[in-house]
């Protein structure tokens, strides 16, 4: 495929204290492009991301979206028609944001009526009720499960520690599959925090995964109703993020039975915290309580 770039490097002048800081010094940024999302010869979507796992990308998405239940239903997928540019050497490259997928079966799908557009910030936003999402829900959370809120926090701190581009940049987010053992399955960064769960969701599609039932989602960016009904449609009991979580995430996590963490921050010094909006009984607090 070529060389992806999640990072660039940029001049910039720093100011500290008012004052003019060692004149003019390189930073990275986090990179954002457009990806053209086409289906079946169709344009479904143009979605701003950092490049990188693009497949995975669109395989959650589709699968957020209802389109397809399994890795099967993708006959093909693959890059065409990217933009051609010259890099720093002078060389030229492919920038690869278009991508063509083609189901195996296309009575799979409905025509796409209308394309939408995707930000980095929030994805398709208010697309839908949570009534429709639960209508489209294959996956029934169960309740026989039950974690040691720690596991969760170690998590959420080794997780800190598997952000390369956020440590070059400060200016991706992150998303995260945890086992109930507490093992880092995988781990995918973006500038878009629902484009990082459609990496992760895509990967576990992709490797005959779903549903979800013994791992955890862990973001590191306030929960959103999207967020947690894409946790939700890929049979995730338990999500976790390290911000707030907003009133349609609770209301979704608690209409589809889930356990919604917010404010889940490890400290060095204890365990540390976390808010517990809806599932209280799958977190086992006998070793924590008094």
């Amino acid at each position: 495929m070529g060389r992806v770039t999640d990072t660039a490097r940029v001049r910039t002048v720093r100011v500290r204290d008012g004052k003019l800081y060692a004149g003019r010094k390189g930073d990275h940024v986090a990179v954002e492009e457009p990806l053209d999302i086409r289906l079946n010869g169709q344009r479904l979507s143009l979605t701003m991301r950092t490049p990188g796992h693009d497949v995975e990308l669109i395989h959650g998405l589709l699968h957020g979206e209802g389109l397809i239940e399994r890795r099967e239903d993708v006959a093909e997928a693959r890059y065409c028609d990217g933009a051609v540019v010259e890099d720093e050497t002078g060389l030229p490259r492919n920038t690869y944001n278009v991508m063509e997928f083609t189901t195996a079966r296309p009575q799979l799908l409905p025509v796409a009526s209308r394309a939408f557009t995707t930000s980095s910030a929030c994805g398709v936003c208010g697309a839908e009720s949570i009534e429709a999402v639960r209508r489209r829900g294959r996956f029934t959370l169960g309740a026989d499960w039950r974690i040691d809120p720690r596991v969760v926090l170690q998590a959420a701190r080794e997780l800190g520690e598997r952000q390369p581009v956020f440590a070059r940049t400060g200016g991706v987010h992150a998303a995260a599959l945890v086992g109930r053992d507490g093992e880092i399955l995988v781990v995918r960064e973006d500038v878009g925090r629902h484009n990082a769960v459609d990496k992760v969701i895509g990967w576990a599609l992709l490797e005959d995964r779903l549903p979800l039932a013994d791992c955890f989602l862990l973001v590191s960016s306030r929960a959103s109703f999207e967020i947690a009904q894409k946790a939700a449609l890929a049979g995730v009991p338990l999500l976790a993020c390290v911000s707030a979580a907003s009133s349609l995430a609770v209301d979704t996590a608690e209409a589809f039975g889930m356990t919604l963490l917010g404010f889940t921050r490890a400290a060095d010094d204890c365990d540390g915290r976390l808010n517990v909006y809806t599932g209280e009984d799958r977190l086992d607090l006998s070793a924590v309580e008094g």
